[in-house]
């Protein structure tokens, strides 16, 4: 059974940053591309970052591009998520998320991280 687990959320201050991390487990774990997704209070989630883990592209929404960077880390099955010059627009549960895929990637996930909370201040 895979499991994605995230840690690094927290309060900081507008302008701020923060590193989340998410590790993934399970026997026979290999996704093709592992991301990052939000949700704020009333809001759908949304896609922030993904990256593939063969190839080590990586894809960023407007709203985050030139703030945060996505990282692997294969040997350690972990993806991590800087984020810089953050804003109180980005407050939100931040879930980590993997494809069942393990070569292609489809943009399709399926294995869903509990979730951590960002919260940036004004």
């Amino acid at each position: 059974q895979v499991q994605l687990v995230e840690s690094g959320g927290g309060l900081v201050q507008a302008g701020g940053s923060l590193r989340l991390s998410c590790a993934a487990s399970g026997r026979t774990f290999s996704s093709a591309a592992m991301g990052w997704f939000r949700q704020a209070p009333g809001k759908e989630r949304e896609f922030v970052a993904d990256v593939s883990m063969s190839g080590g592209t990586a894809s960023y929404a407007d709203s985050v591009k030139g703030r945060f960077t996505i990282a692997k880390d294969n040997a350690k099955n972990t993806v991590y998520l800087q984020m810089n010059s953050l804003k109180p627009e980005d407050t939100a549960v931040y879930y980590c998320a993997a494809e069942k895929s393990r070569v292609v990637q489809t943009g399709k996930y399926e294995y869903w991280g509990q979730g951590t909370q960002v919260t940036v201040s004004s």
